[in-house]
């Protein structure tokens, strides 16, 4: 599975990270591990996962972080996650 992560900030790429999960673990498993990594290598605190965010992303493999899904402030619109590769 690969999970590409990406910072925006006025519709512009500010970050990104791709991060491969071939463990055989769970999807979600591997999507937490996944979203775990990112921030960490971004240096942000973990996101919460709100009814909406769930929702977007069981729908279509992709969903975004605004700032009412972080605890801390953050300095961009939104942390979006994609999986755009699947086991």
């Amino acid at each position: 599975m690969r999970i590409w992560f990406k910072i925006w900030k006025d519709n512009h790429l500010i970050k990104d990270t791709t991060i491969e999960k071939n463990e055989t673990d769970t999807r979600t498993h591997k999507i937490f591990q996944a979203l775990e990594e990112a921030c960490y290598q971004f240096d942000l605190g973990k996101p919460i996962w709100l009814d909406l965010t769930i929702a977007e992303f069981k729908r279509h493999a992709k969903a975004r972080f605004t700032a009412d899904c972080f605890v801390e402030s953050i300095d961009f619109d939104y942390l979006e996650i994609h999986v755009i590769e699947e086991d």
